[in-house]
């Protein structure tokens, strides 16, 4: 049988870091998401205020496997 995962885009900013940013991201989708496999960051930008960047930010693809009736967890 196939395997079949969903992908999923989200924007994350920090004002740590890129790893932060990364990590918040994975952290906010576990809230409503099982199974997360992988996230792939697509794009890395910064804010930039007075010269000095102030917020890191990612555009990331989280990729998470779909449940099949039969794994779904019994209500």
């Amino acid at each position: 049988m196939a395997k079949v995962v969903k992908v999923i885009e989200l924007l994350s900013e920090s004002s740590k870091s890129w790893e932060d940013a990364a990590q918040s991201a994975v952290n906010e989708a576990s809230k409503t998401l099982r199974n997360i496999r992988s996230i792939y960051i697509k794009e890395f930008t910064a804010a930039v205020d007075n010269g000095k960047v102030s917020s890191y930010r990612i555009n990331a693809k989280v990729t998470f496997d779909l449940e099949s009736e039969r794994t779904k967890p019994r209500r």
